[in-house]
């Protein structure tokens, strides 16, 4: 059986922006944006506050892990955070490492972050399957990922491009399954927490190309057709049948990137019965027609 999730991190193409060690002694603030890329962060020592994107400030303590598939601006300070016209500039160490706050004072905070690029043309569509945060107490496994990416950043190997890579994908896979303690916004990794909804996200991966209807789905999840349209739109943040097109549109548009198919190929292949009604599903959501599509994205290699 195919897993959903899996295939929506692998599909992102994740590559390293940069990783450094911040830090941070007395009041401190911080803002940064960024053109909606990933971010993480790992707390090694002490406290502070950060909101990546939208939200209240999240506490962060020692051995806390938070990821944001898409943070378009990042807030972080000290805990308890200074005056709102207080903000500052890293400055760097070097080796990889920035201070933040009072220059000559023992540092009370050091974190691990880093910032991503998804190379897929299709993030957006992609991110919007993930949750917008992810906050993960007590899992040392990620602090480790955490530091084989920061060293293999900063290393000249041979393949680093395609290690950090692997890394990121496991470091992200590993951090959205992590459902035990952890707060997590709406999205996939909510939905395939919850093993009924999982059944009916999996058989959706399973067969894109079935004619699904809200009933089948919710038979898959064993609950009625009204508990489970409630249920799948609170833990996914998407009604099932939205989520379904979401990723038949994803699939369609690797597949005019990547093959020479015809546009009635990729109709059928993601579960439109003619090519004139998938066109016209993919012109409202990708905002241009499946052949345009195509000419424009001709040069993408796949992954």
């Amino acid at each position: 059986m195919i897993d959903p999730l899996t295939e929506v991190v692998s599909l992102l193409q994740p590559s390293m922006r940069f990783s450094k060690l911040i830090v941070g002694a007395g009041p401190w603030r911080v803002h940064r944006s960024d053109p909606a890329d990933l971010f993480y962060c790992v707390v090694l020592e002490g406290e502070c506050l950060s909101s990546p994107g939208a939200g209240e400030p999240i506490h962060l303590t020692a051995g806390d892990f938070l990821l944001a598939p898409s943070a378009r601006d990042i807030v972080a300070s000290s805990q308890p955070p200074p005056p709102l016209d207080v903000e500052n500039w890293p400055v760097a160490l070097g080796d990889g490492a920035f201070r933040l706050g009072t220059a000559d004072a023992a540092p009370d905070v050091r974190m691990l972050i880093g910032h991503c690029h998804f190379e897929s043309p299709d993030s957006a569509l992609l991110v919007s399957l993930l949750p917008q945060r992810v906050h993960i107490r007590g899992q040392q496994r990620l602090a480790m990922l955490v530091k084989l990416v920061s060293e293999e950043s900063r290393a000249d190997r041979p393949a680093r491009d395609m290690v950090l890579s692997r890394l990121l994908e496991v470091l992200m896979i590993e951090a959205l399954r992590a459902t035990g303690d952890t707060a997590a916004s709406p999205g996939l990794v909510l939905g395939l927490a919850d093993a009924r909804l999982a059944n009916a996200i999996r058989a959706m991966h399973d067969e894109p190309t079935r004619a699904w209807t809200v009933a089948e789905l919710a038979s898959q999840a064993a609950l009625s057709r009204s508990a489970f349209f409630e249920r799948f739109n609170r833990a996914v943040g998407l009604a099932p049948m939205a989520y379904l097109l979401g990723w038949r549109m994803a699939l369609a548009k690797r597949m005019l990137r990547n093959d020479q198919s015809r546009i009635a190929d990729v109709a059928e292949r993601v579960g439109y019965s003619s090519a004139s009604t998938f066109s016209a599903a993919f012109s409202r959501h990708v905002g241009m027609s499946p052949t345009r599509y195509a000419h424009d994205n001709k040069s993408v290699s796949p992954s």
